[in-house]
């Protein structure tokens, strides 16, 4: 596997018009960079606010009582400030979405297990895209 060396431009030899656009160019790429890490830090946040709460289910129910002993009370929401009350009849089956509309049944382990996976993914692309926004600030200085 090669190293790439990052393409050099020699500002020196450059117009003020072609400057002009490359600094133009150069705020557009991390507008939408900075964008991108916003997008990640959200799903970021998404990811740890399904973890809690699977943490919390899970947490208080027995692991070898019957399902009709571990019904739980909880609010489904049906929009963003409507909800109806129902119960988690079995706390060890989650459906988990993969994306794009795909759900899979997992017990809670492996949700758990699941949700560290993908926050890890979010975590790391995080951190490669802050990497770029701070190369991007440097040479818009």
């Amino acid at each position: 596997m090669t190293t790439e060396q990052p393409k050099q431009l020699d500002i020196d030899s450059m117009s003020l018009d072609q400057l002009t656009q490359l600094k133009q160019s150069e705020e557009n790429r991390l507008d939408m960079i900075t964008t991108r890490y916003s997008q990640l830090r959200a799903a970021s946040s998404r990811f740890n606010a399904a973890k809690t709460a699977l943490t919390s289910i899970t947490s208080s129910s027995p692991p070898s009582s019957s399902s009709s002993e571990t019904k739980k009370p909880l609010m489904i929401p049906l929009t963003a400030s409507l909800y109806a009350p129902g119960y988690i009849q079995d706390a060890n089956k989650m459906l988990v979405e993969l994306g794009t509309g795909f759900y899979v049944e997992k017990s809670s382990k492996e949700a758990h297990a699941f949700l560290e996976r993908k926050l890890k993914i979010v975590d790391g692309n995080s951190e490669n895209v802050l990497k770029v926004i701070q190369m991007t600030r440097q040479n818009l200085e």
